[in-house]
């Protein structure tokens, strides 16, 4: 049976719901186009439903100015299509979302904007996947689902008790562009992972006094060793020795190129940092010159 002859059959009990061919895809960032992609490669039709109104909208409108990716570029490109020839080792947000834009291009990806979808489950009488949209209830079926939201399709904001009472800004870092704004003024930035550090060294370069709060302990790594990606180095190793082995080579590099953490008030989790990521999906902090300034005391902690 074709994908016209399902519509047909499948479509019946579900009064206005529409047939499409092959899946849906919710969400238009990497994950989503990656997968529209490799979909297209073996003539899998698919549908590419997007909340916002531009594929990437995470990378192009909730991140910061200075924002790169924090590892290099052969790790992060997209399935079937490598990083322009000219791209540097870490490319910026802008030249990531250009690639994106170029990759759904040649793969012939067109994303369906401003498709929010408020319902998805599996209808065993159809045989398909019902994806229910919001603002007027269409109804989609399709033979497969594939959910690229993202991790941080959703900002976390934390209720603190007492920030009501607050009279300055506080904003969360996917509102957050650039330390300007702050020059000369001090800052309480909550949370060291890896955008908490960057914000903090940002608002540092800004002119800023920036305080980071340290409540978990965290594992930071520099993001080079010896002029080697730290995560290049880390995959290497893992090819050769077990995953708590290669956490011990990293943790004694990282000590001789950053000196020990914890007399910062970075506290190392007892868990190594590449067990711990597949243990919790909690990432190490790759330094890009945070830990500089909290040495000099440029940048405060607080725990």
């Amino acid at each position: 049976m074709d994908d016209g002859e399902a519509s047909a059959s499948q479509g019946q009990g579900r009064r206005g719901a529409a047939w499409v061919p092959g899946a849906i895809i919710v969400g238009a960032g990497p994950s989503g186009l990656a997968a529209a992609a490799c979909l297209a490669a073996r003539g899998v039709p698919a549908t590419v439903l997007e909340m916002a109104d531009s594929l990437a909208s995470t990378w192009r409108h909730r991140t910061y100015d200075r924002l790169t990716l924090h590892l290099p570029k052969r790790f992060c490109e997209l399935p079937l299509l490598p990083f322009p020839a000219g791209y540097p080792e870490y490319p910026s947000k802008d030249q990531f979302v250009a690639y994106m834009e170029g990759y759904a291009a040649a793969a012939g990806v067109a994303p369906r904007f401003g498709a929010r979808v408020e319902e998805a489950a599996f209808d065993a009488s159809a045989g398909a996947w019902a994806v229910r949209l919001a603002g007027g209830g269409e109804l989609l079926l399709a033979r497969w689902l594939v959910v690229a939201t993202g991790e941080n399709a959703v900002p976390r904001r934390p209720d603190f008790p007492g920030a009501r009472l607050f009279e300055g800004p506080v904003v969360h870092t996917c509102d957050y562009k650039s330390g300007e704004a702050f020059a000369g003024k001090k800052v309480l930035v909550v949370g060291c992972g890896n955008s908490g550090m960057e914000v903090s060294l940002d608002l540092c370069r800004h002119g800023a006094k920036p305080s980071l709060v340290v409540r978990n302990t965290v594992h930071v790594l520099p993001r080079e060793m010896l002029g080697l990606s730290t995560f290049g180095i880390a995959m290497a190793l893992l090819r050769l020795f077990s995953v708590a082995a290669v956490d011990r080579i990293l943790l004694a590099a990282a000590r001789l190129a950053l000196g020990d953490t914890g007399r910062l008030g970075l506290r190392r989790p007892k868990t190594g940092p590449m067990e711990l990521k597949n243990l919790t999906g909690r990432t190490p902090v790759l330094d890009v010159g945070t830990l500089g300034h909290i040495k000099t005391g440029k940048i405060k902690w607080e725990q």
